[in-house]
């Protein structure tokens, strides 16, 4: 009992130093955006009415959408808008058009993501450095400089893993939440008055007297949800429990103090608008302060690019990205991955934003369209798993989903109004991911096609062979083949060259699928085609880690001993080319063969040893 709490415990202290990072770093700049634009007048009724539009916002985003409804969608325990995404292309596989259509949405909410994910590191990190700006207006021209150094080593260590220093991760950022809530206490204490914004009366008098101003001004109330996806994207790690006890028993109190304390300061002396979090501190704890958030924003930041990590990986196995090399940080968790290409091109867009807005207020107009968007399409994908894969009345599945819709669009059309002003920037992102995500999807569609158009059919082939059958040499041979009853290029190409067939004989096709774990007693379909000829495929599910090698040890005992010394894998390397006439545009097929030729090594990716594997080429028109 005493080992099942402490295990609860370290969750929940887990979950408090990835899950919450982000959205507990919305404090910096969320309150203040809302007065940047000169539109909202400083008085008590205003200050309420904002007060609880934020206190309503997390209340419904978070504790509602998110904990109440949206994490009951779990795939096999899995969350994250890729988990979702499956789930809800298997709740519709009956009707192939609504699939395929849920299924391009869901990319665009993943290719948001990642646009996402470039712009949280530079509005976090930059938002905590400014606060040296309070302890001295001098400081302002080292903000950048010192943001990018900060970033610039936070990218720079991801290659050795989070392992050692993720242990660290929860205690500060419980000391994060601690500080927000004192300092955000003290200043309630000094006006009480502003905790009646919990009542939601003060929002709707806002919104009615305001109406113009309160729609331009949800863009900026927005923010303080930013990074709430978190606690559905990383409930497979932690589970449903800790992220729950985290958000109620700390997280959420500590925000509503903090943001609470700002109005109080705020309605006390207006002047404090320009930064209310800093302003609202003492002297002595500024610099602490300015500390302590640059050690929150770094492991908000750290989270995101794990987070990234794990996206790109499953997309890649869901067969939206081309094959990316992939190098597991930890010995012990398999879920510790760095992808290199993800981390540099990450890095390179965080630069980019940094430079080219220069401050947090800037980049606050880029910021939140692109969530709010993922927002819509994770409310969407829900009422498709509640209404078709786990059969709820309609008239349920649209008061449940839809309550959340509206709110969720009328978020993103506040922050619509901020494409021109930056808002473009996460888009434009987006919409490039979106391209090569499908153009590589729709690719290897047309090459399978292709291939399939011209296969041979194996068991004839082997029939035919074995009439008058080649020299028969020692060892094991596994040949990899896309499609499985086909005749893989490489075998036709040893045929050929080397006039030998060995004395075992695998064809394998691996088959990736629309859930995240397949367990290993559901690993390998096996099929004897005799003459010491196995057809073979191996299943895994978006989260499982491809190991090839491992995965066919368990043929032994059925006929078929592997022996890993004398076992040679082997490859067909496939050069696309290009062609006009059917398919895709000219300059997407070039795109395809592009992204093709610069594809991770098949041999690295599925973890074939080096010394093992035979290479044998052939060009393939699209």
């Amino acid at each position: 009992m005493s080992s099942k709490k402490s295990s609860l415990a370290a969750l929940t202290l887990g979950a408090i130093g990835v899950v919450y990072g982000d959205i507990g770093t919305s404090v910096l700049y969320a309150f203040k955006e809302v007065f940047v634009s000169g539109h909202v007048s400083i008085n008590e009724a205003n200050i309420l009415g904002l007060l609880s539009l934020f206190f309503w916002t997390l209340t419904i985003i978070v504790s509602l959408k998110y904990v109440a409804l949206i994490m009951r969608a779990d795939n096999a325990g899995e969350g994250g808008l890729m988990a979702l995404l499956a789930l809800a292309s298997q709740s519709v596989k009956h009707k192939p058009q609504l699939r395929g259509i849920l299924l391009m949405i869901g990319v665009f909410g993943v290719a948001l993501f990642f646009g996402d994910g470039i712009i949280t590191p530079a509005i976090s990190v930059l938002s905590a450095v400014e606060g040296l700006e309070v302890v001295t207006p001098a400081a302002k021209p080292y903000v950048v400089p010192i943001s990018l150094t900060v970033l610039f080593m936070l990218f720079a260590v991801q290659r050795r893993g989070t392992g050692d220093i993720g242990k660290f991760f929860g205690p500060i950022t419980v000391v994060w939440f601690a500080a927000l809530a004192y300092f955000g206490g003290l200043q309630i204490l000094g006006n009480p008055a502003v905790l009646k914004a919990v009542f939601p009366w003060y929002a709707i008098r806002f919104i009615s007297e305001h109406y113009g101003i309160a729609f331009i001004t949800l863009g900026a109330v927005f923010l303080c949800v930013t990074g709430a996806e978190a606690l559905y994207a990383d409930m497979g790690h932690f589970g449903k429990k800790p992220i729950r006890i985290a958000w109620f028993g700390l997280v959420m109190p500590s925000l509503i103090l903090n943001y609470f304390g700002q109005g109080a300061l705020v309605l006390a002396n207006p002047a404090a608008a320009e930064n209310p979090f800093y302003l609202m501190m003492p002297d002595w704890a500024t610099i602490p302060m300015v500390v302590l958030a640059t050690a929150a924003t770094v492991i908000a930041s750290q989270a995101l690019i794990t987070g990234a990590f794990s996206a790109a990986k499953q997309t890649i196995q869901l067969g939206f990205l081309p094959r990316l090399s992939i190098m597991h940080t930890s010995i012990h968790d398999t879920g510790q991955i760095y992808i290199p290409a993800v981390n540099w091109i990450l890095l390179a867009g965080v630069v980019g934003a940094v430079t080219l807005f220069g401050s947090s207020t800037a980049l606050a107009a880029a910021y939140g369209i692109s969530v709010s968007l993922v927002m819509v399409i994770t409310t969407l994908l829900t009422f498709y798993v509640v209404r078709y894969g786990w059969g709820y009345p309609l008239p349920l599945c649209l008061a449940a989903t839809g309550f959340f819709v509206v709110i969720d669009l009328a978020f993103f059309a506040s922050n619509s109004l901020k494409i021109v002003q930056g808002g473009w920037f996460p888009l434009a992102i987006a919409l490039v991911l979106y391209v090569i995500m499908t153009t590589w999807k729709d690719g290897r569609r047309l090459l399978n096609e292709k291939l399939r158009v011209d296969a041979i059919d194996l068991n004839s082939f082997l029939t035919a062979v074995f009439v008058s059958p080649p020299t028969r040499v020692e060892g094991s041979a596994v040949f990899l083949t896309a499609e499985p009853g086909t005749v893989p290029n490489a075998l036709l190409h040893n045929l050929k060259h080397n006039k030998v067939l060995h004395e075992q004989n695998l064809f394998v096709t691996v088959r990736n699928h629309e859930v995240p774990w397949i367990g290993m007693n559901k690993r390998l379909e096996v099929e004897s085609l005799g003459h010491h000829c196995w057809q073979v495929i191996v299943h895994y599910g978006f989260k499982n880690d491809l190991d090839l090698p491992k995965a066919l040890q368990q043929i032994k005992g059925r006929g078929c001993e592997l022996d890993a010394m004398s076992t040679s894998y082997f490859l067909s390397r496939d050069v696309v080319v290009p062609t006009i006439g059917s398919g895709m545009a000219q300059w997407r097929e070039k795109l395809f063969a592009q992204m093709h030729h610069n594809a991770s090594d098949a041999a690295e990716f599925l973890k074939l040893p080096n010394n093992s594997v035979v290479e044998l080429g052939s060009k393939i028109e699209i």
